[in-house]
């Protein structure tokens, strides 16, 4: 289960190479909507099913966190930040994540967990800090409330667990995944169109990397994300997106030639530890009686 789920982050991390390289400039609510809208209508139709009473709500509240509010949030930090900064932020991550899951759900990270957590942040800051880079304070923010989003999404997704009456658990999470990414895109388009005008001619370029984060790095990845949101516990779930700024680092290095410092280098291995230590901490165990009552439809 949690090497499928860690194949979410590592596509992710081709994000900022894609946005940087491919996408359109300074269209960051466009980039969003282009990314989830797509995706989401295709994995309803996929799945052929709607939300049926409290998943209505349910999946709005988790659109919104998890896509529509994310997005926006992460790639206005894509435009606005240099390369794996935002990182730095996201990687507390797992922190907010146990602080949410023990006032929602009751649960305490171990303390090999909250560690590893802690060997991650640093790991992640010797991974992607320079020294010359200008941190621009409307990146920060949006770095830190998409962090803040995805968080709280994250929690009450293992919270709600998957929706019920869906058929097998297969087609109830392709269910689950087309309506956050349907609510979230839909949610962009409007607040695209306002802030950034219609949308400019596409070129090939810009077709390609849409059309990859769309299918690849939203369709494909959040299906196993949310795979590992409603099975396993939320801040080692977190502790796997840790390995999104180690990917986007691989990805510089060998897309563009960026070179990497032995300080770099050194954080990347501290954040690979980070993860196979936190998330092979415990075992998984099965949903308390609270907690599948609270996943009922």
């Amino acid at each position: 289960m949690r090497h499928l789920t860690a194949i979410a982050p590592a596509l992710w991390g081709t994000t900022y190479l894609v946005t940087t390289e491919l996408l359109p400039p300074g269209r960051p609510l466009l980039a969003g909507t282009l990314r989830a809208l797509p995706a989401g209508l295709l994995l309803v139709a996929a799945a052929r099913a709607l939300p049926r009473g409290a998943w209505w709500w349910r999946s709005a509240v988790l659109g919104t966190l998890n896509i529509g509010l994310f997005f926006a949030l992460l790639f206005v930090a894509a435009y606005r930040l240099p390369g794996g900064v935002a990182a730095v932020l996201g990687a507390l991550g797992p922190f907010v994540v146990a602080a949410l899951a023990f006032g929602l759900l009751g649960t305490r990270p171990s303390r090999t967990v909250l560690a590893a957590a802690a060997a991650g942040v640093l790991g992640v800051a010797l991974l992607v800090l320079r020294s010359a880079t200008a941190l621009d304070p409307i990146g920060l923010a949006a770095a830190a409330g998409g962090m803040v989003s995805m968080s709280l999404g994250t929690v009450l997704g293992r919270r709600w667990g998957l929706p019920a009456g869906q058929g097998d658990r297969r087609t109830a999470l392709i269910a689950l995944t087309g309506w956050q990414l349907t609510v979230g895109g839909l949610l962009l388009a409007p607040a695209a169109l306002l802030a950034e005008g219609l949308p400019p001619a596409l070129s090939w370029a810009n077709a390609a990397g849409f059309g990859y984060l769309s299918l690849v790095g939203t369709a494909g990845a959040y299906l196993l994300w949310f795979r590992g949101v409603t099975t396993l516990p939320p801040a080692q779930v977190t502790l796997l997106g840790l390995l999104s700024p180690v990917v986007a680092a691989a990805a510089g290095w060998l897309a563009l030639g960026q070179s990497l410092s032995p300080g770099q280098l050194a954080g990347a291995v501290i954040v690979l530890a980070a993860v196979l230590i936190g998330t092979g901490a415990g075992r998984v165990g099965k949903p308390t009686t609270a907690l599948r009552a609270a996943a009922a439809p």
